[in-house]
């Protein structure tokens, strides 16, 4: 499929696209070498009007779509999949569930946080609970009018940077009843019993802290639940629904980590010279080449019409299966690319003098966060069957 940008979205691009080759590449090696949060980046990026672009106008967003955001995003991650990273959590996921389900007076406050420049975290990870994120076991106990909380999170990008966290936790009434899994939010330097542990050593996205988070004794009044329409019962469901539009973004950093990849190795067969004559000129290397673009073009087709789309009864979420269709294709692929486009540098290709080896670092992360490949897989297993596919030893189970 061609896509056809409307010149809005063309503008959008090409302003990403200069903001990356000028500002945010050749910092890159830096911020991954120093391992420390790249606000300098983010500043460049609020001043360009590319965070809290998806936010509604009303609330001094940009009003923009997800596929807006997903041109930017890719731009980012061409150069710097770390400032990718962040351009997908400054317009997708946490922000899109408070957008989407929160109040007016929870809106406004995370457009503001946003608009300055806060990257916010989703807090679902926990040690016990991965892939399986309703077996988590932090909760939430009535108190009053609000609730307190307590357990931990791990995994949790931006943990200590990020200033909004949207919690989630077991819910329990005032006599230890359980009322499903509901959202809170929670803010650093702010909540009383939020605090922060170890950060991980990452292989790749290293500026990003990927950090525990712990709640103890955190209490959270009654304007800081986020309560979707259909109450803690299936609120779970509704508010995950806005990780679809995350994992579309963490697609695309896939994407834009291995286009860069791509045109770099494109660039470096046109003048690199073995045997008396460019490596272009080899027919190993062309299809190496061919096979990329043909990856490359898929995936972005994949992501692209994924951001587009709007998931069951009008949802204002990309679709589930598309969303991971993008998802699996694209990260799959990304990691394919990158690796060959480091093959074809050679002994250049894994020194860290070289662009490619932060990229193959930074790439491989995304078959794994936000939904690994394999569990997405029965996300589309469950749309294509008609019918729910639990890993629980309970068995499948028809839909309804």
């Amino acid at each position: 499929m061609t896509w056809q940008l409307t010149d809005d979205q063309l503008d959008i691009q090409a302003r990403a696209r200069e903001l990356a080759t000028e500002v945010i590449g050749p910092r890159a090696a830096d911020v991954d070498m120093a391992e420390e949060y790249p606000w300098d980046n983010v500043d460049a990026l609020r001043d360009a009007g590319f965070t809290g672009m998806t936010v509604p106008t009303e609330f001094g967003g940009g009003g923009h779509s997800f596929l807006d955001a997903v041109l930017v995003v890719q731009e980012m991650a061409k150069v710097c999949g770390v400032t990718g990273r962040i351009t997908v959590e400054c317009n997708m996921g946490a922000i899109s569930a408070v957008m989407a389900y929160g109040s007016d007076i929870q809106r406004k406050m995370a457009a503001e946080m946003v608009l300055g420049g806060d990257k916010p975290a989703i807090c679902i990870t926990e040690p016990e609970a991965g892939s399986a994120a309703s077996e988590m076991t932090t909760r939430a106990d009535r108190k009053g009018d609000g609730y307190v909380l307590n357990g931990k999170k791990h995994w949790i990008t931006g943990g200590g940077v990020s200033r909004l966290h949207l919690v989630f936790a077991r819910v329990f009434d005032e006599q230890g009843n359980e009322e499903g899994i509901g959202g809170f939010l929670a803010i650093r330097d702010e909540t009383e019993g939020l605090f922060f542990g170890l950060r991980e050593p990452t292989m790749g996205l290293r500026a990003i802290p990927e950090r525990e988070v712990l709640f103890n004794d955190m209490y959270v009044g009654p304007d800081m639940v986020v309560l979707p329409p259909s109450g803690f019962k299936r609120g779970f469901a509704d508010l995950m629904n806005a990780y679809n539009s995350q994992r579309v973004g963490a697609g695309t950093v896939g994407l834009g980590l291995a286009t860069g990849a791509y045109e770099l190795a494109l660039d470096f067969v046109k003048e690199r010279e073995q045997f008396g004559r460019p490596i272009a000129e080899f027919q190993g290397l062309q299809w190496m080449l061919a096979d990329m673009s043909v990856q490359l073009e898929a995936a972005r087709s994949l992501t692209y019409r994924a951001a587009q789309s709007r998931g069951p009864n009008n949802s204002p979420f990309p679709d589930p299966a598309l969303a991971a269709q993008a998802k699996i294709f694209t990260a799959e692929a990304s990691i394919r690319v990158v690796n060959d486009a480091l093959q074809i540098f050679g002994a250049a290709g894994y020194s860290r003098r070289n662009p490619l080896e932060r990229m193959y670092r930074d790439v491989r992360m995304f078959t794994i966060g936000g939904g690994t490949a394999q569990i997405l897989r029965s996300v589309v297993a469950s749309r294509i069957l008609d019918m729910r596919v639990p890993q629980t030893r309970g068995g499948w189970l028809p839909k309804g």
